[in-house]
């Protein structure tokens, strides 16, 4: 058993470098197509990318809006029961503003974009892999990752930042609930601070990892989809998959972000 331990986590790191070069070249053929697509004598499906948009952004609107609001409430809350102890309650709006702004915005409507889009894009791309229709793309002379995948991380890369923007102001807005209505603070001391507090570095840094997120996202599900196998089985495993993986890879990507943004603060 031991004699067999080195040969089995030798198999599996092979198999996991192989699988990540799969995923870093799906994600780097859906950008290069969609780059391709705006060049001269290249046809641009405008249409499919702003019904993806749609799909993913302005659908997604209410459950995102929604998870930031009590996002806000819930970090309004929890700080201002420790923050009455010092008389600093004013802080409160510098703890939702900057925290959602930077860090809890985009990770959170990337979760959810992951669960509710990646889950999305998965499944229909593996049943279009099981049902042959990619292979029947290609037979019509069409690139499934042009034809599917550049469309799709268009959408993606419009409609997550904006979905980012949405979930930051409602929040701020559920902490303004908060505060004013608990707490104790005034509309207009809450409003000051949290304008005193904002610098546009922080809207900044969460609209850029809002799209690593959105690239990462797309190219999760995109992978799983086009290296489904089986039946309908294999199509419920590549969703779940896309959702897990996905989700795992934001918050793996919003480490080194925070790390990188820590170091050069510093």
């Amino acid at each position: 058993m031991i004699t067999r331990l080195p040969g089995a986590l030798g198999r599996a790191a092979l198999q996991l470098s192989g699988q990540v070069g799969q995923l870093a070249l799906t994600g780097w053929e859906g950008g290069r197509r969609l780059l391709r697509s705006f060049l001269p004598g290249e046809r641009f499906r405008l249409q499919a990318a702003v019904q993806q948009v749609h799909l993913m952004g302005v659908n997604g609107v209410p459950i995102v809006a929604l998870i930031a609001f009590m996002m806000g409430l819930i970090l309004a809350f929890q700080s201002a029961h420790q923050l009455e102890r010092l008389g600093m309650e004013i802080y409160v709006a510098d703890l939702v503003a900057v925290s959602m702004t930077r860090e809890l915005g985009p990770v959170i409507t990337a979760i959810v974009v992951a669960g509710r889009s990646g889950s999305s894009i998965a499944a229909e791309l593996a049943t279009m892999k099981i049902q042959e229709e990619l292979d029947a793309l290609r037979v019509m002379g069409l690139n499934p990752a042009s034809f599917l995948l550049a469309p799709r991380l268009l959408g993606m890369l419009i409609a997550l930042p904006l979905l980012t923007a949405i979930a930051d102001l409602v929040s701020i807005v559920g902490g303004l609930v908060c505060g004013t209505a608990v707490i104790g603070l005034s509309f207009d001391q809450y409003v000051v601070r949290t304008e005193e507090s904002l610098l546009m570095r922080d809207f900044a840094s969460g609209l850029g990892k809002a799209v690593v997120f959105a690239v990462l996202i797309v190219a999760v599900a995109a992978w799983c989809g086009f290296t489904v196998k089986g039946g309908a089985e294999g199509v419920g495993r590549a969703t779940t998959k896309a959702v897990v993986l996905g989700i795992f890879l934001v918050i793996v990507g919003d480490l080194i972000f925070t790390g990188l943004f820590y170091n050069l603060a510093g």
